[in-house]
């Protein structure tokens, strides 16, 4: 959901409280509390998203949640958005700070450290599961926007697992 500048306040604010009264349990009635700000939050999202059109961007990050480990081609994008691709990017670039093209190798990184962080798979089947046609372009992508490999990424969150245990 798309949360405006406007309202960004109200909800950190309601959450915080929310997160205050877990914390402390003062009273019988705090279950109550949490249910009343979770209505307030629920409400006030499906307020903001009820009256949003379907804008361009949103049309495009749609397509790119439900369709990330498909081969995705920009003109895929400019078509869903019924925009150039000039257009396309510098929307894009407005509200997301990156191109159409780098949210998608974004969203299909996330993805991946997901894969990695919860599953066995190995780098080609998460490569394939993220929409990366070779797995050497996908650990190539991994290691130059993480910063490390896709295999010490795994290795240092089942550590930090292990650690929390």
């Amino acid at each position: 959901y798309a949360v405006t500048e406007g309202t960004y306040p109200k909800l950190y604010e309601w959450f915080f409280i929310m997160g205050t009264e877990i914390y402390a349990q003062s009273d019988s009635l705090w279950v109550c509390r949490i249910k009343k700000y979770l209505i307030q939050i629920l409400g006030l999202i499906e307020g903001i998203n009820y009256h949003r059109e379907q804008s361009p961007v949103n049309l495009v990050l749609e397509y790119i949640h439900t369709n990330y480990s498909d081969k995705i081609s920009l003109e895929d994008l400019t078509r869903r958005a019924h925009l150039n691709r000039v257009s396309l990017n510098r929307v894009f670039q407005n509200l997301c700070g990156c191109t159409a093209m780098g949210y998608l190798l974004y969203y299909r990184l996330k993805i991946a450290e997901d894969l990695l962080t919860h599953t066995g798979m190995s780098l080609r089947e998460i490569a394939d599961a993220t929409g990366f046609e070779y797995d050497t372009y996908f650990i190539k992508q991994f290691t130059v926007k993480r910063g490390m490999t896709p295999t010490k990424f795994r290795n240092a969150s089942r550590e930090f697992s292990n650690y929390q245990q």
